[in-house]
């Protein structure tokens, strides 16, 4: 399970962004964004790094690991960009045999995103998908 937030804003500028070598799809700008906020709020996070759908970076706080994943695609005549961000909880194979360590609805680095997104990122347009 995932939680996606999707979201438009001016606040992130994809030209600047270093080229994704998988696909033209940027996400870079706003990790680069996010990781210092996380890091302020005990998480630890790695340096953005690109996949064929965008950008992840992982994210670590008292044992427990995630993935997150943002992407984007800029629409030239389109001032704002939709962003998406992808949050998935890393459960390793007894986790899931056995129920444990799951993704629950109230997630706290979830719910972080979240707030960061409403708060500091000029977000317009918010929507939170939280069973995807």
């Amino acid at each position: 399970m995932a939680h996606l937030i999707s979201f438009s804003t001016r606040k992130f500028e994809p030209a600047k962004e270093k080229q994704n070598p998988s696909h033209p799809i940027a996400g870079q700008s706003v990790l680069q964004w996010l990781i210092p906020l996380l890091k302020e709020n005990q998480y630890q996070a790695s340096e953005p790094d690109a996949e064929d759908w965008g950008w992840f970076t992982d994210v670590k706080n008292d044992g427990t690991s995630y993935r997150v994943g943002a992407s984007g695609k800029p629409e030239k005549l389109k001032a704002e960009v939709d962003w998406v961000v992808k949050i998935e909880k890393n459960r390793n194979i007894f986790d899931k045999l056995f129920g444990r360590n799951q993704f629950t609805l109230d997630d706290p680095l979830a719910a972080l995103i979240e707030k960061l997104i409403r708060k500091d990122a000029g977000a317009k347009n918010i929507f939170v998908d939280k069973n995807t």
